[in-house]
């Protein structure tokens, strides 16, 4: 024993205790040092720009968090446009411009996103229904079958089977 913690524990404690700090460490790996700006307000600016855009080769990701080569060249161009004065609404409207508003990874509400923005919560609402209506439908058979009489031959053969098994003796 290790000062109290059983042996077979220290493994999966060390692995777990990795994986907590991993789950800690900031986002921006991608971000190569030579892409990094000098000034600090610009870069935060920068940082928080490149946060909302997404990797169009990665799809999931940030272009923040993205090593893909056009993820690098988005971070560079944010930062060029940054640097030349451009406000973030300019730089990212150049950007949407652009690439489409797919590159954002929250697009804005608006009629031509309304589906996707609705999609998760009408997915929800069917799946309800769904479940009610099986659901419904099961109560309704169970009942009906619970209720149901028997026929005068299904009593007669209920009848003989029970008078069968009352004359075996066991």
């Amino acid at each position: 024993m290790i000062r109290g913690i059983h042996h077979g524990l220290v493994v999966p404690l060390t692995i777990s205790i990795v994986l907590l700090q991993l789950a800690f460490v900031p986002s921006s790996f991608a971000v190569e040092p030579d892409e990094i700006l000098n000034d600090p307000a610009l870069e935060q600016r920068a940082r928080t720009l490149s946060a909302e855009l997404r990797c169009l080769v990665c799809q999931n990701q940030s272009i923040d968090d993205s090593n893909a080569p056009l993820a690098r060249d988005l971070r560079l161009l944010v930062r060029e446009r940054l640097t030349a004065g451009e406000s973030d609404k300019q730089v990212l409207d150049f950007i949407v411009a652009r690439y489409g508003e797919f590159v954002l990874l929250r697009p804005p509400f608006g009629w031509h996103t309304l589906l996707l923005w609705l999609a998760p919560f009408l997915l929800l609402a069917g799946a309800i229904a769904l479940a009610r209506s099986v659901s419904s439908r099961n109560r309704h058979a169970m009942v009906a079958a619970k209720s149901r009489e028997l026929t005068p031959d299904e009593q007669a053969r209920l009848a003989k089977l029970m008078d069968a098994n009352s004359d075996d003796p066991k």
